[in-house]
């Protein structure tokens, strides 16, 4: 490990001499861990100079992709401890809805995924939203895929219906249902577009505690800007 941090201070490589004095390893154990590491990928060599390799680039990048992820985990954290409800965050990737994290407790759980979240995003706010962000063509090619289907009473009724309140929703206003996808539960979600992927920040609450979800969702509106910088990069965790 000390090789390869000694590597990677060394933008335009260094000989294996060099890198045995600057870690304090004998030159032979040296050269015998540097065949090693260029073997098995981690390191390249070029002209007598070493260099980071591809496995050790994979490595720095999944190492990154934690990082990312343990980001939007706090936030997440911190929005459902101030405004004491669950927290969801999900993107449209690859022409699928995917809830990426959801952060809740014991005390203020989250809605159970009786049916399928992928297929059903014209019953909840999280697919409401993220096709809300869509231009017609994706929205149409989804639901071509996962047509609308009857899942409470109070569910839209059919793809066309569907369409016409996703283009009467107003750029970046809060989303809203109410026992759309579950009885006894009403969600919001807050779009989140970052350069071309679609993604939401959302909660739920209780049906008999409605009165609290669109100030909890203008809250987590406000709260979701003073962190953008820091979800912009997590973005594609």
């Amino acid at each position: 490990m000390r090789l390869l941090e000694t590597v990677a201070g060394h933008e335009y490589g260094a000989p294996a001499k060099q890198l045995a004095r600057e870690t304090g390893l004998a030159l032979p154990t040296t050269y015998h861990l540097l065949r090693t590491l260029v073997h098995e990928g981690y390191l390249r060599r070029e002209k007598g100079l070493f260099f980071l390799g591809e496995s050790a680039e994979r490595l720095s990048s999944s190492g990154a992709r934690q990082k990312r992820r343990s980001t939007v985990v706090d936030a997440l954290a911190h929005w459902r401890d101030v405004l004491g409800v669950p927290v969801y965050y999900a993107v449209y990737r690859e022409g699928e809805i995917e809830v990426m994290c959801v952060s809740d407790t014991p005390g203020t759980p989250a809605v159970e995924e009786w049916a399928d979240f992928r297929e059903t995003g014209h019953a909840h706010a999280i697919g409401q939203c993220l096709l809300s962000q869509l231009d017609e063509e994706a929205r149409r090619d989804h639901l071509d895929r996962y047509p609308v289907q009857p899942l409470t009473p109070y569910t839209v009724r059919d793809n066309h219906s569907l369409l016409r309140r996703l283009e009467r929703l107003r750029r970046m206003e809060p989303v809203t249902e109410r026992q759309e996808y579950a009885l006894g539960a009403v969600c919001a979600a807050i779009p989140l577009t970052l350069g071309t992927t679609a993604a939401t920040v959302a909660i739920s609450l209780p049906a008999h505690q409605e009165d609290r979800l669109l100030p909890a969702a203008r809250q987590l509106q406000s709260e979701i800007g003073r962190l953008l910088g820091s979800l912009a990069l997590s973005i594609s965790m």
